[in-house]
């Protein structure tokens, strides 16, 4: 059986009592330093607010940022000190990516350029930076055409995603959506086949054709694929496990899975 819920992960989060962790790089903070990357059209993932804070600055700040598209998140100081790294937040953090997202359109219309069936790998909110990194970096060896994340519950594209996935996120192409779900059954349209990796699938990775144009799916550390989400799979696949270890963590299950679309692959 193949498993993709990585257990010590689950452990780990429920220990650090799900708060975000903090990041030199991709965090801007402070009331001044966060409105300049607005008005510069910085793209913000996360926008961090003190609760219950006013002023003219503050309500700025959120209504730029809900024209960004921004994810804006109310919380305590508390939580706001934890993930500072000046200690000077001023009740505002801002988490931005490193580059810019992709659109499903231009991933779709390269694939076609190159004469090649669409190889995606969505993430099903995968918030481990780490593991994400892996992940993108596994995809970009491997040939994906793009990596699909959600706008929420997920690592974004931080500094530390960038890093764990060796440059390789400067070469893969990021689609982020609102819902994975409805992300599913909006390619469907376009003729792409949806591949769950799960524990109880009823194909063995090896016995799926990712020959088809495809969407592999790897779902979060703690829980696996969302039920949703697994309701828009059109196949359910699992990697055999041998050994006394019954799991593999989302990035070492990702990799066995896009290796076999790459065997594949090179026989046509």
């Amino acid at each position: 059986m193949g498993v993709y819920m990585d257990k010590e992960y689950r452990n780990r989060r429920e220990s650090r009592n799900n708060e975000p962790q903090a990041e030199a790089d991709g965090i801007v903070e402070g009331r001044n330093p966060v409105m300049e990357a607005l008005k510069a059209g910085r793209k913000i993932d996360k926008l961090f607010i003190l609760e219950g804070a006013r002023g003219e600055s503050i309500q700025e700040i959120v209504r730029r940022a809900k024209q960004a598209g921004a994810v804006i998140v109310e919380t305590d100081r508390k939580r706001l000190d934890a993930m500072s790294i000046t200690r000077a937040h001023q009740g505002v953090i801002a988490f931005i990516p490193v580059r810019e997202y992709s659109t499903i359109e231009e991933v779709l219309e390269e694939a076609n350029e190159k004469e090649k069936a669409p190889l995606l790998v969505v993430c099903d909110h995968i918030e481990d930076p780490n593991n994400l990194g892996a992940i993108i970096r596994t995809a970009e060896a491997s040939g994906a055409d793009a990596v699909v994340i959600p706008k929420r519950r997920s690592a974004g594209l931080t500094a530390t995603v960038s890093k764990a996935s060796a440059g390789a996120l400067e070469h893969m192409k990021v689609i982020k959506v609102s819902n994975i779900a409805n992300f599913l059954r909006e390619i469907k349209k376009y003729g792409i086949w949806v591949f769950g990796m799960t524990m109880e699938g009823s194909k063995l990775i090896y016995e799926a054709d990712f020959k088809l144009p495809s969407a592999v799916v790897v779902g979060s550390e703690g829980k696996g694929i969302s039920n949703t989400v697994l309701d828009e799979c059109d196949f359910l696949i699992s990697i055999p496990m041998k050994g006394a270890v019954s799991s593999l963590n989302a990035s070492a299950a990702a990799a066995v899975v896009l290796y076999e679309a790459v065997r594949q692959r090179m026989e046509v």
